[in-house]
């Protein structure tokens, strides 16, 4: 091998150290280059990781080979390139097992690996992993070589070591990037207001402005969908700690494995992929607030950690045993029935009497009166911006129709709802119109509320009503319930199926007209 071929190779590797490359790209690369260099049947990168290889590109193996880990002290070969300064080269005859055996792609036959070499990568000048070359020619490697290897390893360490420096970067600059916008949010430039008139929501906006002026940790609770998440934004709006970020992450989205890490954060090499030190959202939200929402979902032990960093302010990453101290107002929200769950066994006590020292109810869609309007309103709003129209508006019809309708899934629901509508609206127009008014037949809500397929027996006719709209609706939903567990001798079960309804949403809707 010539010195000109060598530079010819390594010219465009040095190039790429200054540019923007995603890893898995940039040692793909690195590899090409090393078998144009050095022509072999495979060739690998494998990073160290404690006691274990971990292979982050191949090129000529088998795909999942990048899958596998290996043990170091279980392949003598991969022991031996670690334990050297230098290149080595394996006797074609050597009886040291070969890691590779088996793995070259494309073979069914002759799977055994017949000659190979591999360097050692140093970082900072402890060692960092290996490069490997492997051939099926057990005189392909050449004994000089070696050193056109060792040229090459320089040029990979400096590969990888540049890609870490890119890694850290990025990482750093997606946490800044996270805290920067939590500040934003914080500051109020982005605009989620509360907003309703009925009596049920001034209450809770009270309670919000009275809990928010402490440091008191909330337990919010309310059925799916009724806006948990803004309630608790509001409360680190009202509190001292506004001008500090507040930190989210549902509980529900993570599997047990994942939440310790994203709670605490970890150290590299905690566990397989932990590449760099990382920041939890406790460190996140120091000084400011954490909002775990769907905390129904954790784990009991993922709960008994969470209750030694709230007692006592210190938390470890995982993988190190270094306390850090940390300031952090915690906000927590479920649907679930928490003191059920504790008496089933299924939650921890002092966790839950931890969480909710301040319990806060956000009262149902349904409970709210005329606020279904007021944020059909903003829905509304937010989808004529999006769409380009110069109004969108509700007909009598429509605005009736969502007054008598249950919502089981409140707020959220109804967002989508509009959404939804207003789209299908704007597709049945033949021309763009200048003000599109959704009806009563474009909402299209579910039979639920004021319709049911089930006729009143004509010896039980449902008489007349009379009040305002919802009070006659829910005149007329007692009378049509009550004639159906008669005929069903009062089971809930039964009369729901007749209606319709889900037999708890039958529960729900009972209760609140007073039938139980």
């Amino acid at each position: 091998m010539t010195a000109k071929s060598l530079l010819t190779t390594l010219l465009p590797l040095v190039a790429d150290l200054s540019r923007e490359l995603p890893e898995g790209e940039r040692y793909r690369r690195l590899l090409e280059a090393m078998r144009a260099l050095l022509p072999c049947d495979a060739a690998a990168l494998l990073r160290l990781d404690g006691e274990w290889l971990v292979p982050l590109a191949v090129d000529g193996l088998s795909t999942d080979t990048l899958g596998r880990r290996f043990k170091v002290s279980e392949h003598p070969r991969f022991a031996a390139l670690l334990s050297s300064p230098g290149p080595t080269r394996f006797a074609a005859d050597s009886e040291l097992p070969d890691p590779y055996d088996g793995l070259v792609a494309g073979l069914d036959e002759h799977l055994e690996v017949h000659d190979c070499m591999g360097c050692p990568l140093f970082i900072d000048e402890r060692p960092w992993g290996l490069l490997t070359l492997d051939a099926l020619d057990p005189e392909r490697f050449e004994p000089i070589e070696l050193d056109a290897l060792q040229a090459f390893a320089s040029l990979a360490a400096a590969t990888v070591n540049a890609a870490e420096r890119i890694e850290r970067l990025a990482n750093r600059v997606e946490d800044e990037h996270q805290r920067a916008e939590v500040y934003r949010q914080a500051s109020g430039q982005q605009n989620r207001e509360m907003i309703g008139q009925s009596k049920t929501h001034k209450r809770l906006v009270e309670e919000i402005n009275l809990v928010g002026g402490s440091d008191l940790t909330v337990l919010i609770t309310g059925e799916t969908g009724v806006g948990k998440e803004l309630v608790a934004q509001a409360i680190h709006a009202a509190s001292a700690r506004a001008d500090k970020p507040i930190i989210s992450l549902n509980c529900a989205a993570l599997p047990d494995t994942l939440v310790e890490s994203e709670l605490f954060g970890h150290v590299r090499g905690a566990f397989t992929g932990a590449m760099n030190d990382r920041r939890g959202k406790f460190e996140l939200a120091n000084g400011g607030t954490l909002f775990l929402d769907e905390v129904g979902e954790l784990s009991l032990t993922v709960q008994a950690k969470l209750l030694r960093v709230l007692q006592s302010g210190q938390l470890q990453r995982l993988g190190s045993d270094k306390e850090h101290q940390v300031d952090v107002r915690l906000i927590a929200a479920t649907n679930r029935d928490l003191a059920e769950e504790v008496r089933s066994g299924r939650y921890r006590a002092d966790f839950y009497h931890r969480l909710s020292v301040y319990p806060l109810l956000v009262p149902a869609l349904r409970d709210r009166g005329r606020d279904v309007l007021l944020l059909s309103g903003f829905f509304l709003e937010q989808n004529r911006s999006r769409m380009g129209l110069n109004s969108l508006r509700l007909n009598s019809d429509a605005q009736a129709a969502l007054l008598a309708y249950d919502w089981p899934g409140n707020v959220r629901e109804l967002e989508h709802l509009i959404g939804r509508s207003a789209l299908k609206a704007l597709g049945n127009c033949k021309e763009r119109p200048k003000i599109l008014s959704l009806s009563a037949a474009d909402l299209d809500l579910p039979n639920g509320s004021i319709e049911v397929t089930a006729q009143p027996s004509a010896a039980a006719p449902v008489p007349l009503v009379s009040g305002d709209l919802r009070e006659a609706t829910e005149q007329y939903q007692r009378q049509l319930i009550g004639a159906c567990l008669e005929r069903h001798h009062n089971n809930w079960a039964s009369a729901a199926r007749e209606l319709g309804l889900d037999r708890a949403n039958l529960g729900r809707m009972a209760k609140r007209l007073g039938m139980k």
